[in-house]
């Protein structure tokens, strides 16, 4: 990028964060009454999950305070919190989280996710990137890299020697999956893959992690969603945002592989906090939705079928 862009990408962004402390401010107007994180009789009842993006009313669900629960969190308005309970209830709709069942999990991190899943019986491998790379790109000196099995239950969410039995790792590129990785009952991955480079290489590894899959597997990623535009994105660099477009158009190259997605969904949500876009340094709730350069962004969560 020459050096007018990079001024008009600063001043776009700084255009945009003004918007977005007024548009703030009458938000959080409406919200002061409603902001408590209460559970609604309504949401009591649960529909199975849809590929879709973080909203509102999904923190008054019963599942959300269930694995909430399971991870050890108190309930907060934050998406990163829902992605982890997005990912263990579409996980449980499928049948996965039991004993016979294996699991992949793809960068892992430090997440509580691999010790969650081990818990309810099943068998997971977990993978994340070499030291090395990890270390350059800068995910091991904010204690969001893994690098053996020890620190993945710091937590106790598994008792330890059901854990050991259960949870193997291995490092792991998502660009060059290994052919050895198959036969899985499932595969997950929180909040990854927008960070392989390209928006192609992320669409590739949703593609190649369904290849790990048994025929009616099934696969649940989270990622970085683009709320505002299906045309002027990011597209390259060290995170990537992803357009409506770009899922529609996954969605076809899925079922050439013989996979669906299941029912894309768009709907922003109604909520108070579904317009309410957080803002640095993002040290308390709510965080459904932040700036990101010019753009507003937010969690999307995929669940995908290997049919055959």
């Amino acid at each position: 990028m020459n050096l007018f862009g990079k001024i008009l990408s600063e001043w776009r962004a700084l255009w945009f964060r003004r918007r977005v402390r007024r548009q703030n401010v009458r938000a959080l107007a409406r919200a002061l009454a409603r902001l408590e994180l209460a559970a609604d009789p309504a949401q009591t009842q649960t529909r199975p999950l849809t590929s879709r993006p973080c909203r509102q009313v999904d923190f008054s669900s019963a599942w959300y305070r269930r694995w909430c629960e399971a991870i050890g969190q108190t309930p907060r308005f934050h998406r990163k919190q829902w992605e982890y309970c997005f990912i263990l209830q579409a996980l449980d709709e499928q049948g996965c989280l039991q004993a016979g069942k294996r699991g992949l999990g793809f960068g892992v991190g430090r997440e509580p996710l691999v010790a969650a899943i081990a818990a309810r019986g099943a068998s997971v491998h977990a993978t994340d990137l070499d030291l090395q790379t990890a270390t350059e790109k800068g995910w091991a000196l904010d204690n969001q890299h893994s690098n053996s099995v020890d620190v993945l239950n710091l937590n106790a969410l598994c008792p330890q020697d059901e854990f050991r039995k259960r949870v193997s790792f291995s490092v792991a590129n998502m660009n060059a999956i290994s052919s050895d990785l198959v036969d899985f009952d499932f595969v997950w991955s929180s909040c990854a893959f927008e960070h392989l480079g390209t928006i192609e290489l992320g669409l590739r590894f949703v593609k190649e992690s369904a290849r790990c899959l048994r025929p009616g597997g099934v696969a649940v990623h989270t990622t970085e969603f683009n709320v505002d535009s299906n045309s002027h994105t990011i597209e390259r660099g060290p995170t990537v945002l992803f357009r409506r477009r770009d899922l529609q158009q996954l969605e076809q190259e899925l079922a050439a592989l013989g996979c669906a997605l299941t029912s894309l969904d768009f709907e922003a949500g109604s909520g108070v906090l579904d317009e309410y876009i957080d803002l640095p340094p993002y040290k308390h709730p709510p965080h459904l939705r932040l700036p990101y350069r010019e753009h507003t962004i937010t969690s999307f969560g995929l669940i995908v079928k290997k049919l055959s």
